[in-house]
């Protein structure tokens, strides 16, 4: 098979979360356990550092990435979803696994793959797993697909385990209560194995306490360990944040070249998480390792769609938020926008609690609803009805192109343009 077809087969055979949503979960590690064997256990062969939570965890984990790699270590980094292209899920030193690499691992392990009827997502942990090891990786970042205790990704002992933060998602996987999830997320905890909390709440910190507790596992919420004292937004493309480190009370002044105000949580968990990793386990990270890893995050790892702007007259940008907590975020930084009129291109997954969400949009904008073209994408005429009921000002486009070029032509140069509530929409995008 070449490239093309090997996707097709992964794609068909193995349908994926990204695509068609629930019918592709298939929890539980038996089947990832089993695999991996067959592939000689590759996760074994290096450090890992495990990283859940219902939103920052693709940030978080891109920035210990670049931090590790500034560091000078090999390092794999393995996210889901993506974006455009299925190798971006699986990344060493911050360059995308090989298309013929891909093919070759398919080719080799078709079989096997078939006769364990692996999910996409197994197959594609597996996949980084063994290609992180072939790779000669030192440390790898690998991040969660969805929950955490049935987790594919969850078969890893990890150095440090992360937990970003908790609120309702997947709730027909996870539960339905802020309890159950968390239940779901700290299952990654492992015996002895620290756990970092990245944003502490009496709705869910006993959970994490009992299970550090019961598996005599050191428990670090990182709001303890660092304090964010101010931030300067100081140009369009990075974000200046000063911090102090309550251990010591030593100051450090960080960029980073990310956008979006929800930033100032998740360097907040990185940094309790790296310096956990630099003070209590084989990995050395210097200081300047430390600030020059946030400094190129996304110019190191390839990170894209958090408040990613696109063009500046008009000012467009774009971001991936896409569950309550994360519009919540960005539906607070629109509203601080400065222009004279802000456009919105919105159109969302169909499982997504869609009145919960868009009660959150501001006001203040003229929305026009569209629709990605995958077969998960909520319709137009859904959305469109939530709109009417709430009193929003919209209009509609059939395609993601269309609804972008339609905002194009209102925009004018001292206007705003934001693309989002989907993945898919900002990938078309």
């Amino acid at each position: 098979m070449n490239y093309t077809q090997t996707l097709d087969f992964l794609f068909t055979s193995m349908p994926s979360f990204q695509r068609v949503g629930a019918e592709a979960y298939k929890p539980g590690l038996e089947r990832i356990a089993s695999f991996c064997q067959h592939l000689g256990n590759p996760q074994r062969n290096y450090y890992t550092i495990h990283v859940a939570g219902t939103n920052g965890k693709g940030s978080v984990s891109h920035m210990l990435a670049s931090i590790l790699q500034q560091a000078g270590y090999r390092t794999g980094l393995f996210t889901s979803p993506h974006l455009v292209d299925f190798r971006e899920r699986i990344r060493v030193d911050g360059e995308m696994i090989p298309k013929q690499k891909v093919v070759n691992f398919v080719d080799k392990h078709q079989a096997k793959m078939q006769e364990l009827d692996l999910s996409f997502f197994e197959m594609t942990a597996a996949m980084a797993f063994d290609y992180f090891d072939q790779s000669d990786v030192e440390v790898a970042i690998i991040e969660t697909g969805l929950g955490g205790r049935l987790d594919a990704t969850n078969l890893i002992t990890p150095l440090l385990s992360v937990i970003t933060n908790i609120s309702l998602e997947h709730t027909e996987f996870l539960g339905d209560s802020i309890e159950k999830i968390a239940g779901e997320k700290a299952g990654i905890i492992k015996k002895s194995v620290p756990v970092v909390i990245g944003e502490s709440s009496e709705a869910y910190n006993h959970i994490f306490e009992q299970r550090a507790s019961e598996l005599n596992s050191r428990l670090i919420f990182a709001e303890k360990e660092w304090v964010l004292n101010s931030v300067e937004h100081f140009d369009n493309e990075n974000q200046h944040f000063s911090m102090e480190r309550t251990r010591d009370n030593r100051n450090y002044e960080l960029d980073i070249d990310l956008l979006g105000d929800y930033q100032r949580h998740n360097i907040i968990t990185a940094c309790a998480a790296a310096d956990y990793l630099a003070e209590h386990t084989p990995l050395t990270i210097s200081r300047r390792a430390f600030r020059e890893g946030l400094a190129c995050t996304a110019a190191t790892t390839g990170l894209a769609g958090r408040w990613q702007v696109l063009s500046r007259e008009p000012y467009m940008v774009c971001d991936t938020g896409h569950n309550t907590e994360g519009i919540r975020y960005v539906a607070a930084q629109l509203e601080a926008l400065e222009c004279d009129k802000l456009y919105c291109v919105i159109g969302f997954a169909k499982e997504k609690a869609l009145e919960d969400i868009m009660q959150l949009l501001p006001r203040k904008a003229h929305y026009i609803f569209t629709r990605a073209s995958i077969d998960r994408a909520r319709n137009i005429e859904d959305i469109t009805a939530v709109a009417a009921r709430l009193g929003l000002d919209y209009e509609s486009a059939p395609s993601v192109t269309e609804a972008v070029h339609r905002a194009k032509c209102l925009a004018t140069s001292a206007d705003a343009i934001f693309v989002g509530g989907s993945n898919f929409v900002v990938a078309e995008v």
